[in-house]
């Protein structure tokens, strides 16, 4: 009777098991995708396991290193060539698959705004899953906790705005007469710019933030890069569901040392401070952004209390997010005016009005409209962030859309960027005249189409910091050197977690 029993419930688990994996695997694909395709929503159909990601990935394959002709910008059939193919095919949105999970990819404007307001707080991030997690945590940029990002939001805010980036700008000055001291040497030579540019951005993010050196965060940054590679190789994978429990992959087993590695050299950090504060060589943990994070965590206020490892998740964020798209931004910028010599000019004659010879300051940095017109027209073209992605928890209206529980939603930022029908037949040339009259006139007040640092409630809080430094590091440039592209320079930019060039960044630099 017993053995009976056993067999009965061994059975029963194997039934289950095969029963759930069936709903996964195949018929939950098939009811949504029957759903949204009796609203008019289709999109490539769903394939056992693996969804559209084979397609998805060997279309990226086919486009990721080959080099664009004549210094072309219309970089959004190379860098989402699926999103390109499948809204020309299925219209503006569109149905696809990760695997086995439904995502919405949504092109159309309205629909875009109604997600990133989210006045009802009804389209949470996705939480963060495996690289991405060991990458950023439940930081500031992936939490979906509401009362969680509230408390990181309002740390970053601090931080990041008024009186507190004011007193950064002196830093940031600092770091560029170090890197324009080692260009001294290679006047009228071939610059490697986008490594210099690499150097300077974490510099100044671990200085500002972090009261480090870059020399100090080189191996933070270092293990974060390793991840965000690791990150990048491992997007277009999909694991067949609960092998990872069981079987881990090398990159998998490698990302969770790099993330171990992270944590303890940042802890390392943390402990330096408190030992100074002990000794009495500090009066306490500092006002830069690390020193706010371990007040945070010391505090008695539950309010804005934050544990360890939400400490630990921002400095990682803010260490990778800080460098990595400003890098990028800068890049471009200097890429354009390297190819654009008539904007590059205006840009100069702009800088030496308001500066003359002297150091880039928080007031004059204001009042630079032609640099903020030709960054604006930059960040169309070569926009740090290309995507979104929210989900949706319960059954719930879109627009017009009826959206089932379990589905996310992709946005299609880049996109809408370099969409003929809101920009003109011209998109894809560079004309920063487009932003003369601010953002607002560009867009035909509907911002929602230019979307470089997202938008809504959780528009990027780094957005002021980034900018200050790149009219700062441009105008300090601007105010020295001319500069135009070396032939050696080969045009292919690539996805890796913002749009950089494959190849770097090869300029020609002559002194004034």
């Amino acid at each position: 009777m017993q053995v009976l029993i056993i067999l009965i419930s061994l059975f029963l688990f194997l039934f289950l098991s095969l029963a759930r994996l069936w709903y996964k695997l195949w018929w939950n694909p098939l009811r949504i995708q029957r759903i949204m395709n009796e609203q008019g929503i289709r999109g490539p159909p769903y394939k056992f396991v693996h969804g559209n990601t084979k397609e998805s990935f060997k279309m990226s394959m086919q486009v990721r290193d080959t080099p664009m002709s004549n210094l072309c910008h219309d970089i959004f059939p190379k860098i989402q060539p699926e999103i390109h193919a499948w809204t020309k095919a299925y219209g503006r949105n569109y149905l696809s698959w990760h695997g086995t999970q439904a995502q919405l990819v949504i092109t159309e404007p309205e629909l875009i705004k109604e997600v990133l307001v989210n006045r009802e707080k009804t389209y949470p991030k996705p939480p963060p899953q495996d690289f991405v997690k060991q990458l950023l945590g439940d930081g500031l940029v992936t939490t979906n906790n509401e009362d969680k990002w509230a408390k990181q939001r309002r740390l970053a805010n601090y931080i990041f705005h008024g009186e507190s980036l004011k007193n950064m700008v002196p830093v940031m000055v600092e770091t560029v007469h170090e890197m324009l001291a080692r260009w001294k040497h290679q006047e009228g030579k071939e610059i490697e710019v986008f490594e210099d540019f690499k150097i300077f951005t974490c510099e100044v993010i671990s200085k500002t933030a972090f009261g480090s050196s870059y020399v100090e965060g080189r191996s933070i940054f270092q293990m974060l890069t390793d991840l965000g590679m690791l990150l990048t190789r491992n997007v277009p994978h999909v694991r067949f569901p609960g092998l990872s429990k069981l079987w881990k992959t090398a990159d998998e087993i490698e990302a969770e040392k790099l993330e171990k590695s992270i944590f303890d050299a940042i802890l390392g950090m943390i402990k330096k401070r408190e030992e100074k504060v002990k000794a009495g060589e500090a009066a306490d943990f500092g006002n830069d952004f690390l020193g706010q994070l371990v007040k945070a965590s010391r505090g008695t206020d539950d309010s804005k209390k934050i544990t360890i490892e939400d400490l630990v998740d921002e400095c990682k964020t803010f260490y990778l997010a800080g460098q990595e798209t400003t890098n990028s931004l800068i890049a471009w910028v200097v890429f354009l005016l390297a190819t654009h010599p008539d904007w590059q000019e205006e840009a100069r004659k702009e800088v030496l009005h308001v500066f003359r010879n002297n150091d880039p300051d928080a007031e004059g940095i204001t009042r630079l409209k032609t640099l903020s017109m030709i960054i604006n027209e930059t960040l169309r073209l070569y926009p740090p962030v290309i995507g979104m992605s929210r989900q949706v928890d319960r059954q719930l209206r879109l627009g017009k859309l009826v959206l089932p529980a379990g589905i996310k939603i992709g946005i299609g930022n880049l996109k809408l960027h370099h969409d003929p029908e809101i920009w003109g037949e011209d998109v894809h040339l560079f004309k920063p005249e487009r932003f003369a009259e601010g953002i607002a006139k560009a867009t035909n007040n509907n911002p929602v189409v230019f979307t470089p640092f997202s938008f809504g409630p959780r528009i990027c809080a780094g957005m002021n910091f980034a900018t200050h430094e790149v009219k700062i590091i441009i105008s300090m440039i601007l105010q020295r050197y001319a500069f135009k592209l070396s032939p050696a320079y080969v045009h292919c930019p690539v996805p890796v977690l913002t749009i950089r060039p494959k190849l770097g960044l090869q300029v020609i630099i002559q002194p004034l």
